[in-house]
């Protein structure tokens, strides 16, 4: 039989909620011990609008209403730097940092040559400095993240050529 309170595991599970949306993350994944066969493992999943356009079958009721979110959304994937082949992505969810301290040097700048291995930006997570490498020599040609700022899993970082 368990000790712990159901009231206890709803204000732990309250409190992941606030903690998710405090540092804008977009998912949470916590496995609490309580002894030897009892623990509450959670996952807190805060949803994003996703905004899909499907081909239907055509309405003669309002075509220009049907036709305007097309070209939005193609010209959307058309620059999305994820898909830019040169694209160095998030491997975790955490802070980015561009320099190893406030106020020194940062590690690349736009236009620098970097060589494969280079650790290139640090992304903090769960209080560890995890040191990002090059994954291939090149010049940096766009810095998608400011200093300081959140990022997901797979978000695109910068972009080498």
């Amino acid at each position: 039989m368990s000790k712990h309170s159901p009231d206890a595991d709803v204000a732990f599970i309250s409190a992941l909620a606030e903690l998710l949306n405090k540092n804008d993350l977009t998912e949470l994944s916590v496995k609490r011990e309580y002894g030897e066969d009892d623990s509450l493992e959670v996952r807190v999943v805060k949803q994003a609008n996703i905004v899909t356009t499907t081909m239907a079958a055509p309405t003669y009721a309002a075509p220009q209403m049907q036709a305007a979110p097309v070209a939005p959304v193609a010209a959307a994937a058309s620059d999305d730097p994820a898909q830019h082949p040169g694209a160095v992505t998030s491997p975790m969810v955490g802070t980015c940092y561009l320099a190893a301290e406030p106020g020194s040097t940062p590690f690349i700048t736009i236009g620098a040559t970097v060589a494969e291995g280079q650790t290139v930006l640090i992304i903090e997570a769960m209080k560890t400095m995890n040191h990002i490498p090059a994954p291939r020599a090149g010049t940096v040609k766009r810095i998608l993240v400011e200093d300081g700022s959140p990022v997901e899993f797979g978000a695109p970082l910068l972009i080498i050529e």
